[in-house]
């Protein structure tokens, strides 16, 4: 049985990262490096609202993920393992988690069964998403204490997101 899961737990894997790749070649980013992090606001079911101009002056890690999508699981489950424990407290960091095309009702039962303790943020029509790209999820953004996108990840890749971590103490610490 464990040796089932193994396998099919590798041949996701496998095929999310082969979509990730045939994706990238036909999914640019409408947003890159460097350029100025799109404003945005987050509406959730019950009307309250953050602006995403509320952070200026501190580093953001923006993901956007469909809970349907196996390589944003793969992505979040690495959030909560390894980067979330290490920056919850950060004061000069903000985790962005939004969930294209989800609502806040869909987030909190989706939750129920992964146990993120992080935030999740609606985008139930796709404008926050519409703002940075076209069609491939998962996408992450890291965004300077100056507004500046200094990474764009498009899929999930261990050894990127190791680098990632690196980047986010760099730009803490700038």
């Amino acid at each position: 049985m464990i040796y089932m899961k193994k396998i099919f737990f590798l041949l996701t894997f496998l095929i999310a990262a082969l979509f990730t790749v045939k994706s990238q070649e036909t999914d640019p980013d409408k947003v890159k490096t460097g350029d100025s992090m799109p404003i945005f606001t987050i509406v959730s079911d019950d009307g309250t609202t953050i602006s995403s101009a509320e952070f200026r002056g501190k580093v953001i890690l923006i993901t956007m993920f469909a809970t349907w999508c196996p390589p944003c699981q793969l992505k979040l489950a690495e959030i909560e393992k390894s980067l979330w424990p290490t920056y919850k407290g950060v004061k000069d960091f903000v985790l962005l988690v939004i969930g294209r095309e989800h609502s806040d009702a869909e987030l909190i039962e989706y939750n129920k069964t992964k146990g993120f303790t992080f935030p999740l943020y609606p985008d139930k029509d796709r404008k926050i998403f519409d703002l940075f790209a076209v069609q491939t999820i998962p996408r992450t953004y890291l965004i300077n204490k100056e507004g500046k996108i200094i990474n764009a990840i498009t899929g999930f890749n261990p050894e990127e997101f190791k680098q990632l971590e690196r980047m986010i103490d760099r730009a803490i610490n700038q």
